[in-house]
This record gives structure tokens, C-alpha cells and sequence, in this order.
């Protein structure tokens, strides 16, 4: 078998954040999906015990992990306003696009799965006003 030399993944710049926004995104997600499949785990577990339903917990906490990368991506990104700007502008459309996603799908799903859906919304949202939103506001200032 011969050995083929791969990069590293996901790949990131020389000051620690996530480079493409391909990274940012694999790696939000993959922790929305660690967090969803730990929630399960408890939410089964807890059904078992007769202490609740099944479905009852929010899928919000599933934003344990990408609240974590964003917290080190925000410290990563060094001193200055941008990132303040771009981290609430993020916030903000994130917030109200997974809220939007979660109240629709509260009438037909328990809590669990539209926490879920709208916490997979607003990280993918944040995801991308973050990327590329602090590339454009760094190019403009200069």
C-alpha cells in the first residue's frame, strides 16, 4: 500500500480560526449533531425512568458545541469592532431565522425536534454571516 500525504481537517489560518467556510460550517454542525445525539441518549434514558416523555426537552441544547466554536472563533478573530459587529448581526439573524424554523415546526413537532430545527437554522445562519460577513467588514476597513 503506498502512503498518500493528506491535510490536515479541517484546516485553519495561522491566528487559529476555521479557514474556508466549508470548515466553519463541517465543524458547527458536527457538534449540532454530537449535541442532538447526546440529547437523545438523555431524553431515552429519562423516558426509561418514567420521568418525563419523550420529546419534552428543548433541542435548543443542542447548541452547546457550536456556541463553543463560535466563543473561540470570536477569540480567535482578534481585538476590534468587527468582530462585535459581525458577531451580533450573526446572532441576530440566527436567532430569528432558527426561532422562525422552530415556531413552524412546533405545530406539528414536540420540542425536542423543532429545538432541533431551529438550532440547526440559526447555527447555519451564524455560520455564514460570521465567515463571510467579517472577511467583507475587515476588507472594507481596511
Amino acid at each position: 500500500m503506498t502512503e498518500t500525504a493528506s491535510e490536515r481537517r479541517p484546516r485553519r489560518t495561522p491566528d487559529g480560526r476555521l479557514a474556508t467556510a466549508g470548515d466553519l460550517l463541517g465543524v458547527a454542525l458536527a457538534g449540532l449533531l454530537c449535541g442532538v445525539v447526546i440529547l437523545l441518549v438523555f431524553e431515552g434514558i429519562v423516558a426509561l425512568l418514567r420521568l418525563s416523555a419523550f420529546g419534552d426537552a428543548s433541542g435548543w441544547l443542542a447548541l452547546v458545541l457550536p456556541g463553543w466554536l463560535f466563543v473561540e472563533e470570536f477569540r480567535a478573530a482578534g481585538y476590534g469592532a468587527n468582530r462585535v459587529i459581525v458577531a451580533g448581526l450573526g446572532a441576530g439573524f440566527g436567532l430569528a431565522t432558527g426561532m422562525t424554523l422552530a415556531g413552524l415546526a412546533a405545530a406539528t413537532f414536540p420540542a425536542l425536534v423543532s429545538g432541533a430545527v431551529g438550532a440547526a437554522a440559526g447555527t447555519v445562519v451564524y455560520c455564514l454571516v460570521w465567515f463571510y460577513g467579517l472577511r467583507w467588514l475587515r476588507h472594507r476597513a481596511g
